[in-house]
């Protein structure tokens, strides 16, 4: 993949490689002693004095899939030269784990870049519980994954809760710890990290409510969490539901959450352009 860009006004390359290309100090020196840095087509060292209107190309080396490719289905919701998104189903992980060496997403993404002919790596910038599903945001090489790292991220979801709040919207502030090991499990308390939470309701339904959230903070299990301690647990979870939410969801015969990463804005981190992308899939009731 390259980088270009034409400059409207003089200064070093180094300058314009760490500005207008946005390329970290660590990827400059890497790259700054080959021919991968050209200015109108030759190679050039950082020192460089560039001119307006000079063109200036990076070639950034190729990168190799990490994890095996294998087919399947994916749902290809926005894809260019640098980034894709796709849909993740319910009960797919993101990446292997020890316990789970195929069938997962990276595994899917790499046979799609087999088959297209692309030579990326797996840089998920959104990860998504297991039974978790909606977009999954993937950068297709290290630098724009940094890139996004630096950019400010709007995640909206969509969920199906057991009962519901009496208000239209609103946030919930309530810090999240983590219990004790061996348990991954997560809860509210004083001792915990901050967290932000603004909910929004869609539809409200007999004992069910859509809701629409946004977590400002990104903490591990947030939304199961913070719902949950509302008194208005996720149907199909688990791990955080109650009694009564876990008797509502067998009687429907739910196999997952009800919890949908529905939409995500951001700007693009290369061409600036506001993005918003929006899921196939949704929460419903329906089997």
């Amino acid at each position: 993949m390259n980088l270009t860009h034409t400059a409207t006004r003089e200064g070093r390359l180094s300058s314009f490689l760490l500005g207008e290309l946005k390329m970290s100090t660590g990827l400059m020196n890497k790259l700054k002693w080959g021919d991968a840095i050209q200015v109108n087509g030759e190679p050039q060292h950082t020192n460089f004095p560039v001119s307006a209107g000079d063109v200036i190309t990076v070639r950034l080396d190729e990168e190799k899939p990490e994890y095996p490719a294998e087919e399947g289905n994916l749902t290809v919701l926005y894809e260019d030269d640098y980034l894709l998104a796709v849909d993740k189903p319910a009960g797919m992980l993101i990446h292997p784990s020890r316990s789970c060496f195929s069938g997962t997403l990276a595994n899917f993404v790499a046979g799609y870049f087999a088959k297209t002919g692309q030579n990326c790596a797996f840089h998920p910038m959104t990860r998504l519980d297991r039974d978790t599903f909606g977009i999954v945001l993937l950068a297709k090489n290290a630098h724009v994954h940094t890139l996004l790292q630096n950019t400010p991220m709007q995640k909206s979801y969509h969920a199906l809760t057991l009962h519901g709040p009496e208000a239209q919207s609103g946030t919930i502030d309530a810090p999240i710890a983590r219990r004790p090991l061996p348990s991954l499990l997560r809860y509210v308390g004083e001792e915990g990290k901050p967290s932000l939470t603004r909910w929004r309701v869609l539809e409200r339904m007999e004992d069910v409510c859509k809701l629409e959230l946004q977590p400002v903070t990104g903490r591990t299990h947030q939304l199961r969490v913070h719902c949950a301690h509302m008194g208005w647990p996720i149907l199909g979870d688990p791990q955080y539901g109650s009694e009564e939410s876990k008797a509502f969801s067998d009687n429907l015969g739910l196999k997952s959450q009800l919890l949908c990463a529905k939409k995500l804005e951001f700007a693009h981190p290369i061409t600036g352009k506001p993005m918003c992308l929006m899921s196939q899939m949704d929460v419903t009731l329906e089997r």
